[in-house]
């Protein structure tokens, strides 16, 4: 009798119930101290948005007196590419060249130190033979020290000169001291600068503010790359409100902030958590009828919790959208062990057993059970806490969250359930007349009916269930591919570039005139190209300009028209609650400039509406590029979420291809700003080149609008691009449309990995390879109502619901572990084998309804889609709730019926198998 041994040995080695109940009171004193330490260790738990996730980004400046760009490529960008590309941690190489001067921009992987970073470039640069008069910068750059929050300053006086006299002796040094603060920018220093005499012929220093559609100053925060936001923003809101007492005549509006969305979406995610703790609560009493087992079963939650805040402590997790969300929707689960080992011993009560007597007997009964559901699911979601790259540092917190919940429910429903049912659960004279209703009773004989009718049409049965599958896989087409959910954040910018003044400097064409150039970096970006081109393109024009006086426009001010006119638009719009506009920018971009909206809380239309309605209101001003675009999940460096890189080595037909694709992108439907690098190329006029990983690249960048995914709008540009690109261009994603795509690959490779948990899990606690494989061939089954309900709510297959598929593997196989567990105990006691499954059937049909009931009504609150951030929580809702539903009524009636195939293939030794 291997098996049976194997089988019993098995059950003991994880039946520490048996301890527990003989140490009563040692267990409740340990839970007790989990409680303590849980509520120490929440208090200690922070509120974000999103994990903490590093981009680490080293930027290497030179300047050499070289007049083409093509020149700069081959004397300075090159040479710089190519000793730097085997630094350690390097993920890819950008740069931007032009006329003598370059910028190489260095992403390091997820993680990667950015001290020790830039430090091992500084040290490869210092080595390199640059060009004579060549001089260069290296700028580390952490894209989590971002702007928390902005405050617009505004005086009764109007006098914008006495005011930033002010702002720099009063409230910058106020706000600069407070902890966590990075450094504070005052902006708008542009507007009390007089305009430049018409010989200055240089950009007027700083940028221009409006607030409103007036005149301001604003100070922008800066937090540290560590520092928590919401700590941050609610220290300086202490602060500005003590500036506001003292300066009395001067008035402090919030401009904006990233705090108040991180507010109400963690406050949301809450209420839902709450939720869902209420309703799988209260599906519990119906089934048990009992108020003790019920109270029994729902201290599994918090206590479970609690648990899990320990493990988050120690990690150094946040309270954030993805550990929120994982707590959210592990509630169900959290309270499924508990259920089934108090049912369990209910039942045995019911028998006539003492409570003592029924809670040894059905912990050893159900102790392999739940372990080993317990442990499979573990097994599918410690493989997302191990992901590496961007998208495991962004779950890592997800996986390792829903493992110590799971772990510390199974833990408890182990240790206290048991102890607590000894002391709280009454011997039964007779069988509860509420579990005996007829109601009960009939679902009962109804499902024993039909699963004695499945197992004597087996084939017709496993046909059933292969259609099924079948079918869910043939919706996958119908569904539409995303990436992260567009959210209705009440928030978004317009950004814009303005053309430079095309009049050159009469002192540059001076210089030009005698053989010289201006000093490298003195003139940056746009400008400097413009200027340098003209002065190489047209010495003659340059000459004959000096002889007559030339008006000099200031940039600044002309950028501060075309916001103006974009202000006056967006201002129509009653949805609109304010307008923060900043011209220019600190590096010496006059002709940038940036509208932050913030709407009303209480409007008629969704932000991605009233984007789509302002992208098509804008006046298209002459030379002039706008981009309305959401603000950013996690601060990447500012790319558009659609990005298709073309590589090659010729230059021209890169830039030909790029706008040929660029005019046929514009055409199509729900594609907006759409924009190209290299378009100031000129024939035999090389301004800028743009590379990638040691090879030229042109870019082709567009945000989507509509209901258009990036899934799908990434299918049709590509698409278009393979319909011109010549021989020599090859073509690559970037931006989010290659993060799709490594998420997609990743999780791939991270369920290939969690399925042969599963299956190792499963062979070790079982010892037989058979019930493994009836197991994990009930898994699919839950890909079916998963992708049927995404169909039916009109939801994105993407990242968000991808996570709901991982979490319903680990969760779906607990019903099967239930039935084949089961019938296995009863098989091993001489019952036959389909006596054994009709009896399993009975017996474990209440639990796995009721554990499959609370998991499902514990989502509810989820799928609704309520709150700020919902469009992110519901996908993933929907796609579990949808595959619990289809895995429960499949595996009910397909596990047994595959047990019995595989049992007649692959008969059990010392079992008795004659079906009658």
């Amino acid at each position: 009798m291997v098996q049976t041994n194997n089988s019993k040995s098995a059950r003991e080695r994880f039946n520490i119930s048996k301890l527990a109940i003989d140490f009563s009171w040692l267990t409740v004193c340990f839970w007790i101290g989990v409680t303590v330490a849980g509520v120490l260790a929440f208090s200690s738990l922070k509120y974000a948005l999103f994990p903490d996730i590093t981009f680490p980004v080293v930027v290497v400046n030179a300047q050499a007196p070289l007049t083409s760009a093509l020149d700069t490529e081959a004397k300075l960008t090159k040479p710089i590419e190519e000793s730097l590309k085997s630094l350690a941690g390097l993920d890819d190489i950008r740069s931007s060249t032009y006329p003598g001067q370059t910028a190489v921009s260095l992403s390091f992987a997820v993680g990667t130190n950015l001290e020790t970073s830039t430090s091992n470039t500084e040290n490869i640069v210092k080595q390199l033979k640059l060009p004579k008069g060549a001089n260069y910068k290296i700028i580390p750059l952490n894209l989590n020290e971002s702007a928390a929050v902005s405050y617009a300053i505004e005086s009764k006086s109007g006098n914008l000169r006495d005011l930033q006299k002010l702002a720099k002796d009063k409230i910058v040094p106020a706000i600069a001291q407070i902890p966590g603060v990075l450094k504070v920018s005052l902006l708008g220093d542009g507007n009390s600068v007089p305009p430049p005499t018409p010989t200055a012929g240089l950009p007027a220093a700083g940028t221009l503010v409006r607030f409103n559609s007036k005149d301001a100053l604003a100070f922008q925060v800066i937090k540290k790359g560590d520092a928590n936001t919401l700590e941050v923003v609610n220290r300086v809101e202490k602060e500005v409100q003590k500036l506001r007492t003292n300066l009395k005549d001067i008035t402090l509006t919030l401009a904006a902030t990233q705090a108040e969305y991180i507010r109400n979406a963690t406050k949301s995610t809450i209420d839902a958590l709450i939720e869902a703790i209420i309703l799988s609560v209260v599906v519990i009493f119906p089934f048990l009828w009992n108020w003790q087992a019920t109270l029994i079963s729902a201290l599994a939650i918090p206590i479970s919790l609690l648990g899990t805040f320990i493990v988050m402590a120690i990690y150094g997790f946040n309270l954030e959208t993805i550990t929120l969300l994982a707590l959210a929707l592990v509630i169900g689960s959290i309270v499924d062990d508990a259920i089934v080992d108090v049912e369990n011993i209910m039942r045995h009560i019911d028998d006539g057993e003492t409570p003592r007597q029924a809670a040894l007997i059905a912990t050893n009964e159900i102790g392999l059970t739940v372990t080993a559901a317990t442990f499979t699911a573990v097994a599918v979601f410690l493989p997302i806490g191990l992901m590496g790259g961007v998208v495991g540092q962004f779950f890592k917190p997800f996986g390792i969250t829903v493992s110590a919940a799971m772990l510390t429910s199974l833990l408890v429903a182990r240790t206290l359930s048991p102890v607590l049912a000894i002391y709280w659960l009454k011997p039964s004279k007779s069988k509860s007349p509420q579990r005996e209703s007829k109601i009960g009773v009939r679902f009962d004989q109804i499902y024993c009916n039909l699963l004695a009718w499945s197992l004597n049409h087996r084939w017709l049965v496993v046909g059933l269930a292969v259609l099924s599958l079948v079918g869910g896989v043939a919706l996958i087409p119908l569904i539409p591919k995303g990436f992260i959910p567009k959210l209705d954040r009440g928030e978004f910018n317009i950004v814009y570039t303005s053309p430079l003044p095309s009049v050159p400097d009469p002192r540059l064409l001076a210089q030009a005139g005698q053989g010289q150039l201006p000093e490298p970096g003195k003139l940056t970006g746009q400008g400097e190209t413009n200027i340098r081109g003209q002065i190489n393109s047209s010495s003659s024009a340059a000459f004959a300009a000096l002889s007559s006086p030339i008006p000099i426009p200031n940039p600044l001010n002309d950028s501060l028209d075309v916001a103006k006119k974009l202000e006056a638009v967006v201002k129509k719009s009653p949805a609109v609650e304010t307008v923060f506009t900043t011209v220019g920018s600190r590096e010496g971009e006059p002709n940038k400039g940036t509208l932050y909206i913030k709407l009303k809380k209480e409007r008629e239309i969704s932000t991605s509406a009233l984007q789509d309605q302002l992208r098509s209101d804008l006046p298209n001003l002459p030379g002039v590029t706008t981009s309305v675009e959401d603000i950013q999940f996690v601060d990447t460096g500012g790319q558009k979420p659609l990005q298709l890189a073309l590589q090659g080595d010729d230059l021209a037909a890169l830039n030909k291809t790029v706008k040929e694709i660029k005019v046929r992108v514009e055409k199509l439907p729900g594609f907006a700003d759409v924009t190209v690098t290299g378009e100031a190329n000129q024939q035999g006029n090389v301004f800028q080149i743009e590379r990638l990983n040691n090879q030229r690249v042109a870019y082709i960048s567009a945000n989507l609008g509509g209901n258009l995914t990036l899934g799908d709008a990434t299918d049709r540009v590509v698409a278009e691009a393979k319909a011109v690109i010549p021989a020599g261009v090859s073509l690559n994603l970037g931006g989010d449309s290659a993060r799709q795509s490594e998420v997609f690959g990743s999780f791939g490779s991270t369920l290939a990995l969690s399925a042969l948990c599963i299956i190792g899990v499963l062979i070790w606690l079982f010892k037989s390879w058979v019930d493994p494989i009836v197991i994990g061939i009930s898994l699919p089954l839950a890909l079916v109502g998963a992708l049927l309900a995404l169909l039916i709510t009109k939801s994105d297959f993407g990242m968000i619901s991808l996570i709901g598929f991982v979490f319903l593997i680990g969760i779906a196989n607990k019903n099967a572990i239930l039935i084949v567990d089961y019938i296995n105990q009863l098989r091993d006691t001489g019952v036959e084998r389909k006596q054994a499954i009709l009896e399993t059937g009975s017996v474990r049909f209440r639990p796995i309804m009721m554990t499959t009931a609370s998991t499902i009504l514990g989502m509810v609150p989820i799928a609704l889609g309520l709150g700020a951030g919902s469009e992110l929580r519901s996908p993933m809702a929907v796609a579990i709730a949808g595959g619990l539903v289809s895995s429960t009524i499949l595996s009910l009636f397909v596990v047994p019926v595959l047990y019995a195939i595989l049992d007649d293939w692959f008969p059990r030794k010392n079992q008795v198998k004659v079906d009658s």
